[in-house]
């Protein structure tokens, strides 16, 4: 039995060129719909890609709210990723910097030129209302007070996301801060007297609503001006000389009581100590003659007359020891009395040639 031999395999159909040339260009669109998609991603994640300069943190917030717990929260300096916008939002925190807030109550009208200057603008004769900022002392007087605050940021979460404007809440406490410290001091000692003292009670009154408001933030020194509305400085300063004067004069009466009372207190005590060195000679000599009576005395007792005589030539020879002339006349045996003449001009001794007379 014979086997038949197989037949060759039906060609296939010839494909129509309408639907050949559609394939073409289905191929043709995923090709470059794969580009796009590949070119979509990559542009959504470069776009994703952001930098954290020095000085700052960021804080990634998806749907609203912080990515991260704690510390993890705060993005240190560097490279890196979050979804686009809505998704992901970057909030950048500047930390290592230091920021200022200046009051927006309490000084006159100046312009931006005349505070670069340091002028002050010409007295009005009045406050205009709404223009002119003032504050109100202890004692109903009115000043001018500004402030200056440079802070530094502690907590970037807690200032970034407390309030939606830390900056302004901080103005705000300044300004209440100024107020305050106003209503507590008189126009005399804020403006004069006591400026470091209205200083640190706006410090503490403005520690006190940072504290309170955990605005996370701590203060670097900072400058309170306080002065006299423009239009009454002359007589401030008129009763400021006054007071100076009055205390330069009761400063100098001051020091010259002391003088006066330091030199009094000197001579007295000069005086007293000569009293006693006078009192201590006294004592000493009176002691002594008092010693010299007592050894005496045995002396005297055992034989008056012989006592007598030695005291009497004692007391001639001390008498005699400067006299020039010397004369002694003995008592006469027979008991009568002697004639003495002095010749009481006599003529003057003769001088030498090498002598010279004296005055």
């Amino acid at each position: 039995m014979t086997t038949p031999a197989s037949s060759p395999p039906p060609a296939a159909p010839a494909e129509d060129p309408g639907s050949q040339a559609l394939g073409d260009a289905l191929r043709s669109g995923l090709r470059v719909l794969r580009f796009v998609m590949l070119l979509v991603f990559g542009i959504v994640l470069f776009s994703g890609m952001f930098t954290v300069e020095p000085n700052e943190v960021a804080v990634v917030l998806r749907f609203g709210r912080p990515v991260g717990t704690g510390a993890e929260q705060l993005l240190k300096p560097g490279l890196h990723w979050a979804f686009p916008y809505p998704i992901d939002e970057v909030v950048r925190v500047p930390v290592g910097q230091s920021h200022s807030v200046a009051s927006s109550i309490g000084w006159y009208m100046t312009t931006p030129e005349q505070d670069a200057a340091g002028k002050e603008p010409p007295a009005r004769g009045s406050l205009v209302p709404g223009v002119d900022g003032y504050t109100i002392t202890a004692d109903g007087n009115i000043i001018h007070a500004r402030a200056t605050l440079k802070y530094r940021i502690a907590d970037p979460a807690g200032y970034a996301f407390r309030f939606a404007s830390a900056s302004n809440l901080l103005q705000n406490a300044l300004n209440n801060a100024l107020l305050d410290a106003s209503a507590q001091f008189t126009a005399d000692a804020a403006i004069y007297r006591d400026k470091l003292g209205f200083k640190d009670a706006v410090l503490a009154r403005l520690g006190e609503s940072i504290e309170r408001h955990q605005l996370g933030i701590t203060l670097d020194p900072f400058d309170v001006q306080v002065i006299a509305p423009l239009d009454v400085r002359p007589a401030f300063e008129s009763v400021l000389a006054a007071e100076q004067e009055r205390s330069r004069k009761i400063n100098d009466a001051r020091g010259y009581a002391n003088e006066v009372t330091l030199k009094a207190g000197g001579e007295a005590e000069a005086v007293i100590s000569i009293g006693r060195s006078a009192s201590n000679r006294l004592v000493s000599a009176v002691s002594a003659e008092a010693s010299y009576f007592n050894e005496q005395l045995p002396h005297f007792e055992r034989n008056p007359a012989l006592f007598s005589r030695r005291r009497l030539a004692e007391t001639v020879e001390l008498v005699m020891t400067n006299a020039q002339d010397k004369f002694l006349f003995p008592a006469r045996n027979d008991g009568e009395p002697r004639s003495l003449r002095l010749q009481l001009s006599r003529e003057p001794a003769k001088l030498s040639s090498r002598e010279t007379p004296k005055p």
